[in-house]
């Protein structure tokens, strides 16, 4: 089995790390570069970087602030907000980003995903998915999840992993910052579904989340921003925990 990856999840709002319930009632939560150089010394496997108002707001994602990250972090960094061409993503990997995560932009033109992973590998592309469980079933939102679109969840993935995204980043809205755990019987059949690796996010409180998120889940990786921001959990006792359940875990 694939060692498990823990990875903390900065949303970025006017340069500084936001955290919020359901996508909204966003408090701060600190210096996003601070942030990320504390997350690496923890022992996080990677982190990602959302600039959630980038889409919405018609913006392009901060490059500068990339740069200092890039410079003050060794492990690798996912980027997302505000991509909407190549030459956004040729932008941002020069700045220092490993990974590209893209979301409204692949909804509405969905060819983004093929030329990214043409142009540069499948590795870089992550197609991320945010999605709030319905009366009709698993529907996908763009815009920082303030538009419904006529995706759903498990059709949009799977035409997201052929057209060559590396990985499927979902976020369940309906348990976006409620901390009663991740959405597991939707990535369960995620992972049934695809061949590459799906990140779970939405819905950590506890330290028996991650583990469920894992093994019930069947996720790839487990992102979580709240816990982590606000100390309630931090990653190297995470880590220890997840491994006295048996579950693998990158050192």
């Amino acid at each position: 089995m694939l060692a498990k990856r823990i990875i903390p999840c900065l949303d970025i709002k006017d340069g500084q790390t936001v955290k919020g319930t359901n996508f909204v009632n966003l408090r701060q939560a600190g210096d996003p570069v601070e942030l990320a150089r504390a997350y690496s010394e923890q022992g996080a496997d990677e982190l990602v970087f959302l600039d959630i108002t980038a889409s919405f707001e018609g913006r392009k994602t901060f490059t500068e602030l990339v740069k200092r990250i890039a410079e003050n972090i060794s492990i690798p960094f996912t980027v997302g907000g505000g991509i909407h061409e190549l030459s956004d993503v040729d932008r941002l990997l020069a700045a220092g980003a490993d990974k590209i995560s893209i979301n409204s932009s692949a909804i509405k033109h969905p060819e983004l995903i093929d030329q990214i992973a043409r142009n540069f590998g499948s590795q870089v592309c992550v197609l991320a998915v945010d999605a709030k469980q319905t009366e009709k079933g698993w529907w996908c939102y763009l815009n920082g999840g303030r538009v419904e679109t006529d995706k759903e969840l498990f059709s949009w993935a799977k035409e997201g992993e052929q057209r060559g995204a590396g990985e499927i980043l979902f976020t369940s809205m309906n348990h976006d910052g409620v901390r009663t755990g991740y959405a597991n019987g939707a990535l369960a059949k995620l992972s049934d579904d695809l061949s590459i690796p799906v990140i779970a996010s939405g819905g950590a409180g506890k330290m028996e989340h991650f583990r469920d998120v894992f093994t019930i889940g069947k996720a790839d990786a487990a992102l979580a921003a709240g816990v982590f921001h606000f100390g309630d959990i931090r990653i190297s006792e995470l880590k220890s925990y997840l491994c006295s359940e048996n579950i693998t875990i990158r050192n």
